[in-house]
């Protein structure tokens, strides 16, 4: 018996259909990576308490030892996120920056046109009109209520949910405000980090270095 041969033509309406899926998938994953601008009201300023203690993390064949500084309990709204992809000691140690925001800032977050944006290890924002900080109190009141966090995993858990963070989450996180020193195996330094203990601070040295134990995603 001749085997029959079948040949399925798809007409150009089937096909401006699949594209169309094509590129509704494609930019709903991307609407889901880039997140949302949106406010939360009624978020408190983090809480550090006093502690000792310390952790070690073995990376890549070289010793990392933390500090701590503070136990640390923030809650905010995520205005911005950088990962670190790359493969330096650095960005192994904490893969990803989140600037978290509380306070007036969060609340007024979707009325004012904040430009948030990290550049390498950095946080900045800008607005088009000074003015449009009258409600959260002015250029002071913005710098002390949000900060730029490295976020260091204390496992593989932690790590995926932290890689999750995007623009718009509401999020707990809880761990420490750590002290790093690292040395290699010739006791030659190759990472020297220290938190910020304060959220009044700006510039070089005001990020928060947070060993993440818990990470909690909020309403």
């Amino acid at each position: 018996m001749d085997e029959e041969v079948i040949t399925i033509r798809f007409g150009p309406k089937f096909k401006l259909a699949v594209i169309i899926i094509a590129f509704c998938l494609l930019a709903g994953f991307l609407i889901y990576r880039n997140g949302v601008r949106r406010a939360v009201p009624n978020i408190s300023p983090p809480v550090q308490e006093e502690c000792t203690g310390g952790a070690r993390i073995f990376l890549d064949g070289f010793e990392i030892r933390m500090f701590y500084l503070y136990k640390y309990d923030i809650e905010g709204l995520v205005v911005h996120t950088k990962a670190h992809p790359g493969l330096n000691i650095g960005d192994r140690l904490s893969p990803l920056d989140a600037a978290i925001a509380w306070g007036k800032v969060a609340e007024y977050n979707d009325r004012i046109n904040f430009h948030w944006d990290q550049i390498d290890r950095f946080a900045k924002w800008n607005v088009n009109d000074i003015d449009e900080l009258d409600p959260v109190g002015g250029l002071y009141a913005v710098n002390g209520s949000f900060s730029n966090n490295h976020l260091i995993p204390s496992n593989d858990t932690i790590r995926g949910q932290l890689l999750r963070l995007r623009r718009g989450d509401h999020v707990r996180i809880k761990g420490y405000l750590v002290e790093c020193d690292g040395n290699n195996e010739d006791s030659t330094r190759f990472l020297e980090w220290k938190s910020s203990i304060s959220r009044d601070d700006e510039g070089d040295g005001a990020c928060e270095i947070i060993y993440v134990t818990s990470i909690e995603w909020l309403k």
